[in-house]
């Protein structure tokens, strides 16, 4: 257990206090939107993600979204849906989707506490970086099938191979 994880052990922890507290000593800007909804902004290499998590004790389950632009030409659409499906074919957990009314590509994940279960520092930091991760690992496939008229399976074989760089 790091040091981290053994701070922020205890049970009577509410789930976005946690993700407060890991956001803070992240230095990550973010807005309590709620007592049961944090919103925070994320810097990858690609681009700036934002991250909302929010708590429902109904369901016993912390969500995770993870959102950035996406406004793709509609003659583009098919071909974007195609390798939405394939990649999240290869995502062990969570999965993207396309919020065209919003024009945001969208990365969700819910981590399941049932029973009473207690989220912990380490599940909530190993969910962020999965919707990072998991971004930052498709996005260039997602912009070659938009912009660059690459075919899905072209451009996901880029994204599996990590072969797309920068200049």
């Amino acid at each position: 257990m790091d040091a981290l994880e053994h701070d922020l052990s205890t049970e009577d922890l509410h789930p976005i206090d946690l993700v407060e507290t890991l956001a803070e000593r992240r230095d990550w800007d973010f807005d309590r939107v709620a007592d049961d909804q944090i919103a925070m902004a994320v810097e990858g290499n690609w681009r700036t993600y934002s991250l909302s998590l929010a708590w429902s004790a109904h369901d016993d389950m912390l969500r995770l979204v993870s959102t950035f632009d996406m406004d793709p030409p509609e003659a583009r659409l098919p071909e974007l849906y195609k390798i939405l499906d394939k990649a999240n074919d290869q995502l062990w957990g969570g999965a993207f989707s396309l919020w065209g009314e919003h024009k945001l590509m969208v990365y969700r994940y819910g981590l399941v506490m049932a029973g009473g279960g207690c989220a912990t520092a380490g599940q909530v930091e190993a969910m962020m970086r999965q919707a990072i991760d998991a971004s930052e690992r498709f996005y260039p496939a997602f912009q070659l099938v938009c912009w660059g008229d690459s075919p899905a399976e072209e451009a996901l074989e880029i994204a599996i191979t990590g072969a797309y760089g920068r200049a």
